[in-house]
């Protein structure tokens, strides 16, 4: 039977944390939790696109428990203020979805120094899991999910030039994000596993889905042609934004799915059902895991703490 909103078990009970839960993906990645009970918190950096995903989600699930609260992934202050809140605030997370992210913008340092798409899309979220793991700690079975990209294939990690220095290509250091973010998802999984965690670390990518996104980069880096083709493209051969958000929804609530599943669209991993999703050699091999994950610690001065 193809996986699909309907087999989402019940969440009640559940606390969900999903971040860029604003728009396209994340949205709906917070409107099927929430309507299966779960409570869930939208971490976003623009309040006023939460707002209207707020009222989105109520108006599809009256009885909703969601709520926004703010967060710049790109600043390390801003996800060390989130995660303390959260901690001194608030108690168990049972999902944490690593979902929001940039795509193909010019290159730009965040507010740290870094590359801002490794920032929002890798370092932000490493350090934000990091930040927020007592707090799934607390959960029977919590599960960190990161999005990942069908991109990840053509990624290569520029160890020792990870922020471009040497020379910088929008897409190229897109994909090199979305190759981090699997590379962190087995690390930490190995990581979790060794400590014998309740906490499992899983990926997910949503295929070719119809969002803003693969607009607004290439619009930004005022490629107007790139950022025409991917509006056809949507029209034309995408899947929606909520099919696209199901691999997400699946690593989060399906009690088969273990920690290093990897989730995607069935089909040539562009559209329909979710299912495990196969990854590249350089997304499965350890030593380059290894290797980010020392250099994200050195960069946020975290380390895992089970």
């Amino acid at each position: 039977m193809a996986w699909s909103e309907a087999e989402i078990p019940d969440q009640s009970g559940r606390v969900a944390v999903v971040t860029g839960g604003n728009g396209g993906l994340g949205l709906h990645t917070a409107r099927m939790l929430a309507a299966k009970g779960a409570s869930v918190v939208i971490a976003a950096r623009n309040a006023e696109k939460a707002e209207g995903a707020l009222a989105t989600i109520r108006a599809a699930v009256p009885d909703a428990k969601v709520e926004v609260w703010p967060l710049d992934l790109s600043s390390l202050a801003s996800v060390r203020a989130f995660a303390q809140r959260w901690l001194g605030e608030r108690g168990t997370i049972d999902v944490l979805v690593n979902n929001a992210g940039v795509m193909a913008i010019p290159r730009t340092l965040s507010v740290d120094g870094f590359e801002m798409q490794l920032a929002t899309n890798h370092i932000g979220h490493f350090a934000l899991t990091l930040g927020l793991m007592p707090a799934l700690q607390q959960a029977p079975a919590a599960r960190v999910v990161t999005v990942s990209s069908g991109m990840h294939w053509v990624g290569s990690l520029h160890i020792d030039d990870l922020d471009g220095t040497k020379g910088y290509e929008p897409w190229t250091w897109y994909a090199q994000s979305k190759l981090c973010n699997l590379l962190f998802t087995a690390e930490l999984d190995r990581r979790l596993r060794s400590a014998k965690s309740a906490v499992a670390s899983l990926s997910a990518h949503p295929g070719y889905a119809a969002t803003d996104l693969q607009q607004v980069g290439p619009r930004q880096s005022g490629s107007k042609f790139v950022s025409g083709v991917f509006g056809i493209g949507n029209a034309l051969f995408a899947q929606s934004a909520a099919d696209g958000a199901l691999p997400s929804v699946r690593a989060a609530t399906d009690p088969g799915a273990q920690g290093g599943d990897f989730f995607g669209p069935r089909v040539l991993s562009w559209f329909g059902a979710p299912e495990r999703s196969p990854r590249s050699s350089a997304a499965k091999d350890p030593a380059l895991a290894l290797s980010l994950w020392e250099e994200s610690e050195r960069r946020t001065g975290l380390s895992l703490a089970v």
